[in-house]
């Protein structure tokens, strides 16, 4: 997902995206949802949130974080 929507999904929860970074700002989501703020902490590409709105970009950024 494009930060763009990121930010628009943040604003329609009313939530301020200021100069937050991806991550950052789908883990405030995530807690404002009520779901743990696990964004990009998948361990070995596993995760049990399978309805996930952010699965598609979560395992990729955990696989790229891990490298760091």
């Amino acid at each position: 997902m494009k930060m763009q929507e990121i930010r628009e999904v943040a604003r329609s929860m009313g939530l301020k995206s200021g100069r937050l970074n991806k991550m950052t700002l789908i883990r405030t989501i995530q807690l404002n949802e009520g779901n743990f703020d696990c964004f990009a902490s998948a361990l070995n590409g596993e995760c049990d949130q399978l309805q996930c709105r952010w699965r598609e970009d979560c395992l990729p950024a955990a696989k790229k974080r891990r490298k760091h």
